[in-house]
């Protein structure tokens, strides 16, 4: 689609039966990340987290007319500091061939809405720091690029790792007070 046409566009919570679509969303956005070797989710894993008894996160579908242009996956935190909750955005992705277009400012504002309606302090997420072109759009919405956080993540062996250990372990004459 031409760029400035100002397609109508419809932001549309998804359901269950979406799980393939999101799959697909999800793989394109790995790809365009250089990042589709860390792509483990199925069909069946995003429904039963998704969309099961407990869902972990919510997603929307961005359309136009009876086209997918992209997705939003997120889900409510909270801020200590602020004592209130806030809205984390875990994925944006729009289709390049969609870009442009307002797709991904739609979204933004159907998530900061939902925010402001629940109450939340604030609304989040992570760009990648090779991604300058997302980079300059959140700026241009007034999104402040915090610099000086950084991401932690346990993941798989180092998770469970220190899942295992003690809760109530005292350190003894010699041992780190942190451990």
């Amino acid at each position: 689609m031409p760029k400035h046409q100002h397609p109508t566009i419809r932001i549309e919570p998804a359901t269950a039966h979406d799980a393939a679509l999101i799959l697909r969303l999800i793989t394109a956005l790995a790809v365009y990340e250089k990042l589709e070797h860390q792509v483990v989710a199925t069909e069946e894993t995003l429904r039963e987290t998704l969309f099961g008894p407990e869902p972990a996160a919510h997603v929307v579908i961005a359309r136009v007319g009876d086209e997918a242009a992209g997705f939003a996956l997120w889900f409510y935190n909270y801020s200590t500091f602020l004592a209130r909750p806030g809205l984390y955005l875990e994925d944006l992705f729009v289709l390049p061939e969609w870009r442009g277009n307002g797709v991904g400012t739609a979204v933004l504002a159907h998530l900061a809405a939902k925010a402001v309606a629940r109450g939340c302090g604030r609304m989040e997420w992570s760009v990648l720091d090779w991604n300058e072109s997302a980079i300059g759009f959140y700026r241009t919405l007034g999104a402040q690029v915090m610099e000086e956080w950084r991401i932690c993540r346990l993941t798989g062996e180092t998770l469970a790792a220190v899942a295992k250990r003690e809760v109530n372990r005292r350190p003894g004459p010699g041992s780190p007070a942190d451990e």
